[in-house]
């Protein structure tokens, strides 16, 4: 678990964005002291945040205006713009605005074009499961450097931070590695299928495919206490093959939008 040394609680953190991965990072900024504001697109997410001791905001505009540190967890570049619009007019000179949700390099240079003067924004896009979250060992991928003063410990609370390059380099990591990490599961799935029709059976030809160098897409194509919906899985595929010709994560892609009926299920769901 990651340390906490020298974190500052008496920060008021504004954490927007209470998904599968949002709720459980806010969960735990606060069992370590952080007075949190949180505010989601769906209000009944907070219930359970608001009896865990947040305070619920009916706007992202009344989340950030007396924060000194706003952290967004949202879906998609089109998400994260949406919220921009309400929260941009409220910012305090001063404030700091982490996003770590995957949007790429592209929407982390737009909303930094937008920024009200004195606000800085950390582009940290984070990588791990659920429960990974709600325990603060995430991977955090840093655009920034050097990063602002009260934004290092709280990226140290969410888990290991690789400060990866200036702004926008984070982003641009997360798109690197979700896409192979994507990539992988897909033909993990597609191999198991191979070795269904030709008889194999399938426990053998997954331990032979975890010896090899797919072992981590193995275990995530097995993986039970993740939840990664393939519809977003498919979205950050999208943002990679937006950056360059990628034939074979633009087959995936296909792959992955070709069973609407998977849309909401975890990409494990794939070997099905």
């Amino acid at each position: 678990m990651s340390s906490v040394v020298g974190m500052d609680t008496a920060q008021k953190i504004a954490f927007l964005g209470l998904g599968g991965m949002g709720a459980p990072m806010a969960r735990h900024l606060l069992s370590r002291g952080h007075r949190l504001t949180v505010w989601n697109r769906t209000p009944e997410k907070a219930r359970p945040l608001a009896r865990a001791g947040a305070t619920v905001a009916a706007s992202p505009a009344e989340a950030v205006r007396d924060a000194d540190l706003v952290i967004t967890m949202l879906a998609d570049p089109a998400a994260l713009r949406a919220v921009a619009e309400g929260l941009l007019p409220a910012l305090r000179p001063g404030v700091h605005w982490i996003d770590t949700s995957t949007v790429g390099p592209d929407a982390v240079r737009e909303l930094a074009g937008r920024l009200p003067a004195g606000v800085t924004l950390t582009d940290a896009p984070v990588m791990g499961s659920v429960d990974r979250a709600a325990t603060g060992e995430l991977s955090v991928l840093a655009g920034g450097d050097p990063l602002p003063g009260p934004v290092r410990p709280v990226l140290d609370a969410l888990g290991e931070v690789t400060v990866c390059g200036p702004a926008g380099s984070g982003a641009a990591l997360k798109l690197v590695l979700i896409a192979a990490a994507v990539g992988g599961v897909a033909l993990t799935a597609e191999a198991l299928r191979l070795g269904g029709v030709l008889g194999l059976p399938e426990e053998l030809v997954r331990a032979q495919l975890a010896r090899g160098p797919l072992a981590g897409a193995v275990a995530r194509a097995y993986a039970g206490a993740s939840h990664f919906p393939v519809s977003l899985a498919a979205k950050d595929v999208a943002l990679a093959t937006a950056h360059a010709p990628l034939p074979v994560l633009e087959s995936v892609h296909a792959a992955l939008t070709s069973r609407p009926d998977l849309a909401d299920r975890d990409l494990s769901a794939l070997r099905g």
